[in-house]
């Protein structure tokens, strides 16, 4: 089964807009598993401008499904995911100020760093994702560093589905392939919607897990969370 994470920034980017607490995260994330849910993901930055620190210590002992948190490795989100300890971290290569995520790591250059990082994870119990793009040097470098999985930036995919949806998924499957043959557990995100989800999940073999926020959410101010849930599940499940 491929599991369905919602990641919940965005509820927290139209909070923050605001102030004060509408729409409450919390119950957001609690009302996104009551529904279908099978993970909550939420990626802290260090401006703090959607999910804060305070939003992911309050979220770990109410989220009954998994926890993923992503973010970059820096000294303070790393004393967060050590004090929180969620299910997964999925470590990405955004820098401070970067709007969204639109690279997976270089492992070859960054693998020192990363296997120091990941190697802490595993002493505190926390299973490690690397957020990587399709090469097959950088995902045999990500097994060389010791993650147990890695996430695939489907960003090319989406933006190539429209026009060759096989062209699009092939360089994901040959990648998927490698990931499997060589032990490692695979996740997939961004850009992942409901025009392109299905495709990419009976394309995909042995995918663990989809992170989706951006186009969940947005699909959600027309179809409601529960039965937007129920669609991105439906398409997991064919």
């Amino acid at each position: 089964m491929t599991k369905l994470s919602v990641n919940i920034n965005k509820i927290a980017v139209l909070r923050n807009s605001r102030g004060g607490n509408i729409p409450d995260v919390l119950k957001a994330a609690v009302y996104c598993e009551a529904h279908g849910a099978q993970g909550i993901t939420v990626h802290p930055r260090p401006d703090e401008r959607h999910i804060r620190y305070s939003d992911v210590r309050a979220l770990k002992p109410i989220v009954t499904t998994e926890l993923n948190i992503e973010g970059y490795p820096t000294v303070s989100f790393m004393q967060l995911v050590l004090e929180v300890k969620p299910d997964q971290v999925t470590l990405v290569p955004d820098p401070p100020g970067a709007l969204t995520s639109n690279a997976g790591w270089d492992t070859v250059k960054h693998r020192l760093f990363l296997t120091e990082i990941v190697q802490e994870l595993k002493r505190n119990g926390i299973r490690s994702s690397i957020f990587t793009g399709t090469e097959a040097h950088i995902i045999e470098t990500a097994k060389l560093i010791g993650a147990d999985r890695i996430e695939l930036y489907t960003e090319p995919f989406a933006s190539q589905y429209p026009e060759n949806p096989a062209e699009a998924v092939a360089p994901f499957r040959k990648a998927a392939e490698l990931a499997l043959s060589l032990g490692l557990g695979l996740n997939s995100g961004h850009d992942l919607s409901l025009d392109n989800l299905a495709y990419y999940y009976k394309n995909i073999p042995g995918l663990l897990e989809v992170s989706i926020g951006h186009a969940l959410i947005s699909d959600a101010l027309y179809l409601g969370l529960n039965e937007t849930i129920k669609r991105y599940r439906a398409c997991l499940n064919q």
